[in-house]
């Protein structure tokens, strides 16, 4: 189930009123992508070479510039260089960087995992986790975050969501793809929990899962 607010929508229209735009972690590039129009100036940051090819490969022809950064501060652009910075779904949230390169008035405009996304599967795995990891990534982290680094939030909004896994596959499929959820996952390792919970769904129907999600947009002040 997709959010509420309508992130991609929200997404396009920053986009459209932007001079100059930076996309962190951007991926493959597919949602700056799925973008009706992008700003004079649009930059995509990336730091998996895979995804870096791909989305070169795709933001290239609509005039977007991707460029290969570790993810570490800092962030390779002068100070106040962009009026809108965006991301979804980053891993990390460098906040005081993200302040440095906004311009004064400019906008950070994200949607973020929140804590305990899909932690059932995550917990049908591993068991029970401490509660400073179910906390981890909670939305009012960010905004102390990002209120350190001297930015207004202007809007924090948290949904939460569901997910089903119909059958075993999607399951592995989920767990190879989103390779933090279960460290280490390999199916010869989790072979009897697989099985386990196979029988589960044939039995009983999908299973399902809490997944959080929240959106953070902050302004550096004029």
């Amino acid at each position: 189930e997709r959010p509420s607010w309508g992130y991609a929508r929200a997404l396009a229209e920053r986009l459209g009123r932007a001079h100059a735009a930076l996309d962190l972690q951007t991926g493959g590039g597919e949602v700056l992508a799925a973008a009706p129009k992008l700003p004079p100036v649009t930059v995509a940051t990336e730091a998996w070479p895979p995804n870096i090819a791909r989305a070169t490969a795709l933001l290239h022809p609509l005039g977007a510039v991707v460029v290969a950064d570790a993810d570490e501060p800092p962030l390779p652009f002068g100070d106040a260089a962009f009026d809108l910075v965006v991301s979804r779904h980053p891993v990390t949230t460098w906040w005081e960087e993200i302040a440095r390169v906004l311009a004064p008035g400019g906008t950070y405009f994200s949607q973020q995992v929140g804590p305990a996304s899909v932690f059932e599967l995550v917990e049908y795995f591993l068991g029970p986790q401490p509660p400073e990891v179910r906390r981890a990534r909670h939305p009012e982290d960010a905004r102390a975050a990002a209120t350190a680094a001297g930015l207004d939030v202007v809007d924090l909004r948290s949904e939460t969501l569901r997910t089903e896994f119909h059958d075993i596959g999607a399951v592995v499929y989920f767990l190879r793809k989103v390779i933090w959820m279960v460290p280490g996952f390999t199916v010869e390792r989790y072979r009897p929990q697989l099985a386990a919970l196979h029988r589960q769904i044939e039995a009983e129907g999908p299973f399902r899962a809490r997944t959080a999600r929240f959106l953070i947009e902050a302004r550096r002040p004029r």
